[in-house]
């Protein structure tokens, strides 16, 4: 680290270069000076992808026109503002309130169907069964497009989060490669009927704004993953977390309206489903006391996460290692903070927080039957794959 860097480890440090080479910023007031601060600190390469693609992948997407220009998370220039207002308007405080009883209504459903599918088969993984669906259909609903091709989605936006946040060797690559491809083409489409669709809906709107046809698919791409795939991993921690033990509450607790939404916030404290962001310093500038080099990569954590948290001390056993949260840096961060805070804070928590309670009320003799499982860990995502149930005895 150069000495400039070093000036800078109070708020900062930097993390192990084979997986994660940025100034990593934990101090919750460095964080928010910096998100505070997009003239200094860009959002330039908040959805670079962390492992640079190889010739064969970028090939695979070359082939559809694959193309993500700035629009909005990424976006530091002068018509973010204009654009931000426009997202804005499908997601208003009373927007969000009025889904309240279609949330529940779908919540229910598939708290119901995992009830039924535990009776039939002795088990039920909840990710698939409660988490993964309702989010995507809200989103869906909001924008004002048809609800279809869900579990093609789902696949599309985990295969995208790894391609652009994960580490994937060259094989592995090509496999996204194509994933993100059909996602893209699949996404053009629905650009194109959407803006020739009657009636108000996003992508129609945003088109009225001046965004291009690349603009749109680039806003659709990454609003079509964040606005849903986080969410059904902030309910699937939280989920694992109630079953297996280590939370604040207990099961029962979160089949209560207050529980659930207090089980929520903690998760969002102690390890949300988006630990960590970035931006890049634009320019020579100080952080705290330390001075920041031009073009210095920087990841923000904003809750407790894995990637870049110090190993834990050796001693308790895999599964109390596994149960401990990382670090709280307090809910006011979580979802990012100023002009670039996430448009869609309220929808998840009052997603997550329906849909964990349904869950509980559906399912009240259970029991965890995996405490080990194989957990999604990318730079800025974090959730287990499955939360595996089965009746208690």
């Amino acid at each position: 680290m150069n000495p400039a860097m070093t000036a800078a480890a109070p708020l900062a440090e930097s993390s192990g270069p084979a997986r994660c080479p940025y100034l990593v910023v934990r101090d919750p007031d460095a964080v928010r000076d910096v998100l505070h601060r997009p003239a200094d600190f860009s959002p330039a390469n908040a959805l670079v992808a962390v492992t640079p693609l190889a010739g064969a992948a970028l090939r695979v997407l070359q082939r559809v026109r694959f193309a993500l220009p700035p629009v909005l998370a990424s976006n530091d220039t002068g018509s973010h503002a204009g654009i931000r207002k426009v997202v804005a308007g499908f997601f208003t405080p009373a927007t969000v309130a009025a889904m309240e009883p279609r949330i529940r209504e779908l919540a229910r459903a598939a708290a119901r169907n995992a009830a039924d599918l535990l009776d039939a088969s002795g088990q039920v993984d909840l990710v698939q069964a409660v988490a993964a669906f309702p989010p995507a259909v809200v989103m869906l609903e909001l924008l004002g497009r048809p609800v279809r091709d869900l579990a093609d989605l789902k696949r599309w936006g985990l295969d995208s989060m790894e391609l652009f946040w994960g580490w994937p060797d060259e094989e592995r690559q090509l496999e996204l490669a194509h994933s993100a491809a059909d996602f893209y083409v699949w996404l053009r489409k629905l650009v194109a009927e959407s803006v020739a669709a009657p009636g108000r809906n996003l992508f129609k709107s945003l088109a009225g704004h001046g965004l291009s046809t690349p603009e749109l698919c680039s806003l659709g791409y990454f609003l079509l993953i964040a606005g849903q795939e986080t969410t059904t991993q902030l309910i699937s921690t939280t989920l694992f977390r109630l079953l297996e033990g280590s939370a604040p509450a207990g099961w029962k607790d979160a089949a209560t309206d207050a529980g659930s939404r207090a089980m929520i916030r903690h998760v969002l404290a102690t390890e949300s489903s988006v630990p960590t962001w970035r931006r890049v310093a634009a320019h020579e500038t100080k952080l705290g006391d330390g001075l920041i080099p031009a073009g210095t990569e920087i990841l923000l954590e904003l809750s407790g996460n894995r990637i870049t948290a110090p190993a834990p001390a050796a001693g308790p056993s895999a599964a109390a290692q596994a149960a401990r949260p990382g670090q709280t840096t307090g809910p006011g961060l979580v979802f990012g903070s100023g002009i670039h805070r996430c448009l869609g804070a309220k929808l998840a928590e009052l997603e997550a927080a329906i849909v964990v309670q349904e869950a509980a009320l559906a399912l009240p003799e259970v029991r965890l039957q995996d405490y080990q499982p194989d957990w999604i860990r990318l730079l800025s995502f974090q959730a287990p794959r499955t939360v595996t149930i089965e009746t208690r005895d």
